[in-house]
């Protein structure tokens, strides 16, 4: 867990120091989810940084919210952008990588699952400072689950 965070800021230095370079290469999402599988809701954020034309890098962390136990996700995923302009879609790739405890009081088994996850989203910008990302995602490993995501995405 202490990994994912010290990543994730590493990420987020590395990007707000790239936007100071180059106008607009990364943004800052916050994320709701939702799998259609087993109604799971979890809410997360990440840091996309554009490092090529139409290509970009997304490393997220999501809580998953399940009925019992705990859950958490990590996604760092490839993104590839077939539009430009104020509506803009993308076919997604990457790795995935889930932490579960399906115990209620904390005390379980904890697994950690390594797999992959395919998809597709839109990223739609409402004002010069946010946007609606939207994203259908299906995910490999364990519990194997399709879901939406969802939220704002900040330029920096």
């Amino acid at each position: 867990m202490k990994k994912v965070i010290v990543l994730l800021f590493v990420c987020f230095a590395f990007s707000d120091f790239a936007s100071a370079q180059v106008q607009g290469d990364s943004r800052a999402h916050l994320l709701g989810t939702y799998g259609l599988r087993y109604k799971y809701f979890g809410v997360g954020g990440g840091i996309e940084y554009f490092f090529v034309d139409n290509f970009a890098i997304m490393p997220s962390y999501t809580k998953i919210f399940p009925n019992v136990g705990k859950m958490s996700n990590f996604s760092a995923d490839l993104r590839y952008y077939i539009s430009t302009g104020a509506s803009q879609l993308y076919f997604m790739a990457g790795y995935s990588q889930n932490w579960e405890n399906n115990n209620p009081d904390g005390a379980g088994t904890k697994r950690n699952i390594k797999g992959a996850n395919v998809g597709v989203g839109a990223y739609i910008r409402m004002t010069d400072w946010v946007g609606l990302s939207t994203e259908f995602k299906v995910q490999s490993q364990s519990p194997s689950e399709a879901g939406f995501r969802f939220g704002l995405a900040f330029p920096l």
